[in-house]
């Protein structure tokens, strides 16, 4: 049986940064509401012009340069995103397409907060089965007020 390990990672966050003061001047909250409840003190949030996949695409040249592969190597791109880009064709196949992706599938999973999970365990099961060889997984979300 073939066995799924973690060859590379990658990350990305929007050059855009919100305060919490930031954050009260839109909503009834405060900075120490927040801090207090959850320890967050600031956030990244996506550039108007940012969709999902752009961040999904700048997170997985790192993680695919890391693990000293390219995409040409990649069997799948499974995505955990529960804001896609448009809900039909699924996001994952933008990804697949900005990174020169020629072959191979890619589809998304929209289950929210344990997207990323669902995600990982999929690809596993990919591998597990002798499906895949080199699955690319990805979280990425846009959520913002």
């Amino acid at each position: 049986m073939h066995k799924a390990f973690i060859s590379g990672i990658g990350h990305y966050l929007p050059k855009r940064i919100m305060t919490n003061d930031d954050l009260s001047k839109i909503m009834d909250t405060s900075n120490e509401w927040i801090v207090q409840r959850t320890g967050i003190r600031t956030r990244h949030i996506a550039a108007e012009n940012q969709k999902t996949s752009d961040l999904a695409v700048a997170a997985s040249q790192e993680a695919l340069k890391h693990a000293g592969i390219e995409a040409s190597d990649l069997d799948l791109v499974v995505l955990a995103t529960a804001p896609p880009d448009h809900p039909f064709p699924s996001t994952a196949t933008a990804v697949q397409s900005s990174l020169g992706m020629t072959r191979g599938a890619a589809f998304d999973v929209q289950a929210v907060c344990s997207g990323f999970v669902y995600a990982i365990n999929v690809a596993d099961n990919f591998i597990r089965l002798n499906q895949a060889d080199n699955v690319l997984v990805i979280g990425a979300e846009t959520f913002s007020c």
